[in-house]
């Protein structure tokens, strides 16, 4: 069993209260739909099979309450116990678990965010790729994950070394055209870089997402504020699927799956206890109002003001 919530501008409800096909909003006198995102919060385990028949779960149940795009976590395809299982169980972009996604976008007729596949390089690297998927099963976009995890907290007992096993993406990736708009990869700990979301505004997103497994610790430090913020400074919707829970003796996650919209409001909360999925409207109409009511892009100065400092 999971929760579902939907939500519409900055009221969060519970489906069986509020059925998401009645989202509509009246935009100069015209009655329209805005389309729908399912962001998602699995547990994800060594166990690929049972992560698979989980996700697909939430993806059915996403689609029959009316989402166009649905978004997944990272490491939706597995979460290793060790370096080594970790190596092991990778794959490549045209193994056996994108394809299964594939024909899942195409017999569901969805779009898919994976974010945060075990992309194999060899048999010691792999990279941390962010695969879109369009609603007739092909493969879109691949973003691979370029701000690798090397962190040590001991006194919040994180210790996770990503480069290990890890190699950067080179570059980033231009914005997707999808039902809900332009949407801009990200994964994860690049959430702490606001010079590439700011980099995807400039290149026409209007949706960020950041599909995540963050720690304990950090979560409950730092996870919506810093999602806020991407969505303030870029005045795009944002959208962060999450694990949540324990994935194996070694290893949990926070959880909080969220969505902001592009006032930085938070539309919908998963909560840190169990897996789920909220269902957002995504207005591009409030994208556009609120971008012109505070036209930061203009406002910016040009990149050479802000690398230099004059002396004091």
């Amino acid at each position: 069993m999971f929760r579902t919530s939907v939500a519409l501008g900055s009221s969060k409800l519970q489906a069986f209260l509020l059925p998401p096909r009645v989202f509509i909003k009246l935009h100069r006198g015209r009655m329209s739909a805005p389309p729908l995102a399912a962001v998602c919060q699995v547990t994800s385990t060594p166990d690929k099979e049972a992560n698979f028949s989980a996700c697909v779960r939430q993806v059915e149940a996403a689609r029959r309450r009316g989402a166009s795009m649905v978004f997944l976590p990272e490491g939706f395809d597995y979460i290793g116990s060790s370096r080594e299982e970790t190596l092991q169980l990778a794959e490549s972009l045209e193994g056996e678990t994108v394809t299964r996604y594939r024909g899942l976008a195409r017999r569901l007729e969805v779009w898919l965010s994976l974010g945060g596949f075990h992309e194999r390089v060899d048999e010691q690297k792999i990279f941390n790729s962010h695969i879109i998927i369009n609603h007739e099963g092909s493969v879109v976009s691949v973003y691979r994950k370029s701000h690798l995890f090397d962190v040590e907290l001991p006194e919040k007992g994180v210790s996770l070394q990503e480069s290990s096993f890890t190699v950067p993406g080179a570059t980033l990736v231009a914005p997707v055209d999808t039902p809900i708009g332009k949407v801009g990869l990200g994964v994860c700990y690049d959430l702490r870089f606001p010079e590439l979301s700011l980099a995807l505004r400039r290149h026409g997103a209007d949706v960020l997402t950041y599909p995540s497994a963050f720690t304990m610790a950090t979560g409950a430090a730092h996870w919506e504020v810093l999602l806020r913020a991407r969505a303030v400074e870029t005045q795009c919707y944002v959208l962060a699927a999450a694990q949540v829970g324990r994935h194996h003796a070694g290893r949990s996650s926070y959880g909080h799956a969220l969505a902001a919209g592009p006032w930085g409001e938070v539309l919908a909360d998963c909560g840190g206890e169990e897996p789920g999925l909220a269902l957002v409207a995504v207005d591009l109409e409030e994208v556009r109002r609120i971008r012109r009511d505070m036209p930061l892009q203009r406002h910016r100065r040009d990149a050479a003001f802000y690398d230099r400092v004059a002396p004091s």
